[in-house]
């Protein structure tokens, strides 16, 4: 073999090999069109076999937590009222969660507003208690972003008001009747649109209404139009730790369930001296009446009835002492506070359909008395019209005495 003819193919080829590598490189550096980026996969690989050192990858951001942190009450706070908010700090709040325990780890229940960053309990809170709030946004990185937060409800005060709902579980009632509520003190006006917030009533079916505060200690209920017959009504009244003025509280919360009966409503005319009644709107006895004569004239107005005694007695010898009078009377059913009645009156059965003779009442016979009475329920409605006096309102059960428009007014929402 020629040994010098061996170098100098070896030669030869380096050189091809040279400029093959040079072409490569020149190649790539000219490849990607003004794009400093690689135009292969993994931007490191070079031509010819030869690898290029990897480029140093950046290191992954480390992730950010959302913050949490509860703002009120303040940490250990004690002596909070019963039916405060939770309020809380976060930067993730469509994914925070709170959750509140009493001492025995049991939750309590409540609603979140995710757009306000509070949570308020669903009922009143215990007495002298002391609760957790744990507020959570999601893991990340198989860690969650906790933090808790104690805090301790009042003493139960000394100073605590009565509610009580005239109505009970179980009644049934005309589709008159109001809702009423009564307060054992005074609530001063800054506090009345807070007590009709959790005064909640809900009919089936659905129908508006509205609270009315008849007086400092008493507020009402009706709907727009008469209760539909047959509807199921129910109300929670929850007041027990709620602030109702000069250091007292609700001292209780209560729940009613109850029915309204079929609709029957009375008409009286004191021009025809006769009385309809309708039954879910037929008119099922037209019957002649007497009301109150030109001294003591029956109130035109609507009312309810308030009250129904079969056998009864009306003294009014204490308020009048030369002009009252004592009688026995029968199927009473009251309609005012003033002692008006609708009631059976033998004496003046001669004059009914006639002559009005009463004190005020309405009259009726004895036999169409006890007709009325074995079919009236509390809350069946009554309008008198075309007398000397008008009804005022708060003589009675007076809710339907006014428009709708009129009766919202005595609200604080």
């Amino acid at each position: 073999m020629d040994m010098g003819k061996n170098r100098s193919g070896r030669r030869w080829r380096a050189a091809v090999v040279t400029v093959l590598a040079g072409t490569l490189l020149l190649t790539a550096a000219c490849s990607g069109g003004g794009d400093d980026s690689p135009s292969w996969q993994g931007g490191s690989q070079a031509g010819g076999g030869n690898s290029a050192a990897p480029a140093a990858e950046a290191p992954s951001p480390e992730p950010t937590l959302s913050t949490v942190a509860v703002t009120s009450p303040a940490l250990d706070a004690t002596g909070v009222e019963a039916w405060s908010d939770v309020k809380y700090n976060s930067e993730d709040p469509e994914n925070t969660t709170v959750k509140v325990t009493s001492p025995k780890g049991d939750e309590v229940k409540g609603t979140l507003d995710k757009d306000d960053n509070v949570w308020k309990p669903s009922e009143s809170l215990a007495w002298g208690t002391k609760y957790t709030v744990t507020v959570t946004t999601p893991e990340a990185e198989g860690k969650s972003n906790t933090t808790t937060s104690t805090f301790t409800t009042m003493k139960k005060p000394a100073n605590l008001v009565r509610v009580t709902s005239f109505l009970g579980d179980g009644n049934v009632v005309g589709v008159g009747m109001p809702l009423i509520m009564k307060f054992g003190r005074a609530i001063p006006e800054k506090y009345r649109a807070e007590v009709e917030r959790r005064m909640v009533v809900t009919a089936t079916p659905a129908q508006e209404g509205t609270w009315r505060w008849i007086s400092s200690t008493e507020v009402h209920f009706r709907p727009k139009t008469y209760w539909k017959a047959g509807s199921k009504v129910f109300y929670k009244v929850q007041l027990k730790g709620v602030k109702l003025g000069d250091g007292w509280y609700g001292r209780s919360d209560l729940t009613v369930d109850l029915k309204i009966g079929r609709s029957m409503i009375m008409t009286v005319d004191n021009k025809t001296k006769k009385m309809v009644v309708k039954q879910d709107g037929k008119v099922i006895k037209t019957l002649p009446v007497s009301l109150g004569k030109a001294s003591t004239p029956s109130s035109s107005g609507t009312m309810v009835v308030m009250e129904k005694k079969a056998h009864t007695v009306f003294d009014t010898t204490d308020t009048d002492p030369d002009g009252g009078y004592r009688t026995d009377i029968d199927w009473a059913q009251r309609i005012t506070y003033s002692g008006q009645f609708i009631h059976a009156a033998p004496w003046s059965e001669g004059q009914q359909g006639r002559r009005n003779v009463s004190h005020g009442c309405v009259n009726v016979s004895e036999a169409m008395g006890k007709w009325l009475f074995d079919r009236t329920m509390m809350g069946d409605v009554i309008t008198v019209s075309g007398t000397e006096d008008k009804l005022k309102n708060g003589n009675g059960w007076t809710d339907w005495n006014m428009s709708y428009a009129e009766y919202k007014k005595g609200s604080y929402l």
